[in-house]
């Protein structure tokens, strides 16, 4: 079976400036997809303490002024008082284009820098200048855009050079068509500012994505079962799934390398819910009938379980002992089980030895070792570690008993890039040249027509100054929700309280709401090529106007294999297209929609309703 890459900045949290150094040094925090708290409830891992609003509130107590730009109010806490630039939604690198050749032409950029930290200045100021293709990149060219004022960008942009400035970009940039480009270009502005490597400067990533970045707690590594090394080599970048199983051999290009999809039989599934996650969910349904056998492990009678031939019952957290940790949080919970398995369910190592046992290696796969016995050797291990790094921990049982505690990993002083900014040659960065590359001699070399050798901006494939949005004239965003992390507890209270006539909530502003004669609450049905979704209307003047904002995580619940989604899961709408040839991610926050008031009988929901259970027959 191939493997699927991820995200690499799950890998950078662990280095991002940290909120004490924010609060003390930055003047100014730009906040490109804004610093939402309720993404910062959750850490990889586990979360012992919350500190995200804490250092926030630090931050604009003593001064720190902050700018949100994003279609939506609520990207940012009232309690920043941040300025609102409501641009289009996909449009960052315009924006961020136009700032860089206001501080280009006011000869506001740090020439030093560039010269010391950074390759290929001289080849990206051409096309920043129009001088190669006849288009300056200004303020009065972004404005057009992204539709914030070209007074306003220029205003920012001689603010961000006269004051310590941070630059932050949420992960959710990412995830639109082109998605690199905007972390690119925020890290050329944030080069040309020449702040890069100072306390409360140049750029940072992911800020309140989850609570890891910003963390004044350095990382120690551990408590995490032997991983092996996969004998496949074979690979897909993880967005690609339902391209992989429709067009088994297909040939595809990945960062530089021409790559062919493998021709997948059977699709083993043990974590996740591509239901819940991947893109245009109709597709994905026909896709997921291609191979001849797919097994899940689950929980919960969900999408994954409902389109799956063999479903292992799996153990939530309640019903199993176990070991919270995250590598860049200071805690360690000892997870006792509160009840024993309901049912059939056991944990996913005891069904793994389970199979290991059927073909002949249980003892090489689980070692001779029980759940608790396990437990105890991965602590036993992780408390020699830390004991390398002068951090003594107390002995297993007397961590069980006391059921948590607090590693001494203070690191409030941590600032990106500080080294290579102090020894760019004893500290170089991970690419070719050791430097900051405004311009890419590697990814120039390549030839994609979609990511070039610098940031650039490219026309997404769907957006609100395309030709497109003339059938469907509202920008979908399918953000985290507040009730929930991901889909998961989707059928419990706090979630169902939160929903609107049993549908997920659909934020959509009161001029557009007027325009298509929808009230508060109504039912509304959102549509495009793709697929059509049901939710609850909620008007607000918190969303910019032309943009709606269906959250993740409503469990699929068609009305018909690839028909009318009653419960309001936004990837029945969103695009399944690679972000570039570079990178391939998701773009799902490029989706254009139109949305109007369901006058016809409103289905119901059946998204929660359990399957029948047949009795065992006899052997």
């Amino acid at each position: 079976m191939p493997h699927v890459l991820g995200s690499p900045f799950l890998d950078m949290v662990d280095v991002m400036t940290a909120w004490p150094v924010i609060a003390a040094h930055s003047e100014l925090v730009v906040m490109l997809g804004g610093i939402a708290l309720k993404n910062a409830q959750v850490n990889a891992g586990g979360i012992g303490r919350h500190v995200t609003r804490h250092w926030l509130q630090r931050a604009r107590s003593n001064g720190v002024a902050f700018v949100n730009v994003s279609p939506l109010r609520e990207d940012a806490a009232d309690f920043l008082e941040a300025e609102w630039l409501a641009l289009r939604p996909n449009t960052d690198t315009a924006l961020l284009l136009g700032l860089a050749h206001t501080i280009y032409s006011e000869g506001l950029h740090d020439r030093a820098f560039l010269d010391t930290y950074c390759v290929g200045f001289e080849r990206f100021v051409p096309y920043l200048t129009g001088e190669s293709d006849g288009t300056p990149k200004d303020a009065a060219w972004a404005a057009g855009i992204c539709e914030i004022p070209a007074e306003t960008i220029r205003a920012l942009a001689r603010r961000m050079a006269a004051k310590r400035t941070l630059i932050s970009l949420a992960w959710s940039l990412q995830r639109g068509d082109h998605g690199e480009q905007p972390y690119w270009m925020a890290t050329v502005l944030a080069a040309m500012l020449g702040q890069i490597g100072l306390p409360g400067g140049g750029v940072g990533y992911g800020y309140a994505a989850e609570s890891a970045a910003g963390n004044p707690v350095r990382p120690l590594r551990g408590l995490t079962l032997p991983q092996g090394e996969n004998a496949v080599q074979t690979f897909i970048p993880v967005a690609r799934i339902a391209d992989m199983l429709l067009s088994p051999g297909a040939p595809f290009d990945y960062n530089g390398q021409r790559l062919r999809f493998p021709d997948i039989r059977m699709v083993y599934w043990c974590g996740g819910n591509p239901f819940h996650h991947h893109q245009d969910l109709n597709r994905l349904v026909k896709a997921w009938q291609r191979p001849e056998t797919v097994i899940v492990h689950e929980p919960w009678w969900n999408a994954l379980a409902r389109h799956a031939d063999i479903v292992l019952p799996a153990t939530t957290p309640l019903e199993r002992n176990d070991i919270g940790r995250a590598s860049n949080d200071a805690h360690v919970i000892a997870m006792h089980k509160a009840v024993e398995p309901v049912g059939e369910a056991r944990n996913d190592h005891d069904i793994f030895a389970a199979l290991a046992a059927r073909l002949g290696f249980e003892e090489r796969f689980a070692e001779g070792r029980t759940e608790m016995e396990w437990l105890r050797h991965l602590y036993d291990v992780f408390r020699q570690q830390a004991a390398r790094e002068r951090v003594e921990l107390p002995d297993f049982d007397a961590f069980w008993e006391a059921g948590e505690i607090e590693l001494a990993l203070q690191d409030d002083a941590r600032v990106l890039f500080a080294d290579f900014r102090a020894d760019p040659s004893g500290h170089p960065l991970a690419t070719p040249s050791g430097r900051i590359e405004i311009f890419s001699e590697t990814i120039d070399a390549f030839g994609y027509d979609d990511c070039a050798g610098h940031p650039r901006w490219f026309e997404p494939a769907e957006w609100l100054g395309a030709d497109a949005a003339r059938r469907h004239p509202l920008h979908l965003v399918s953000n985290q929700p507040v009730t929930r992390l991901h889909s998961q507890l989707d059928p419990g209270k706090v979630s169902v309280a939160n929903k609107i006539r049993d549908r997920e909530p659909v934020l959509i502003h009161p001029d557009d709401a007027a325009a298509r004669g929808i009230e508060d609450r109504d039912v509304v049905r959102l549509f495009n090529d793709r697929g059509t979704c049901l939710a609850g209307a909620r008007i607000s003047d918190a969303v910019r106007p032309g943009v709606v904002v269906l959250p993740t995580g409503a469990w699929y619940d068609p009305q018909s294999p690839s028909g009318l989604e009653r419960h309001g899961n936004p990837n029945v709408l969103t695009l399944d297209k690679g972000t570039s040839r570079l990178a391939q991610g998701a773009s799902a926050h490029t989706a254009l929609v139109e949305m109007e008031r369901m006058d016809d009988d409103v289905p119901e929901v059946q998204a929660f309703e359990a399957p029948t259970i047949l009795p065992a027959q006899p052997e």
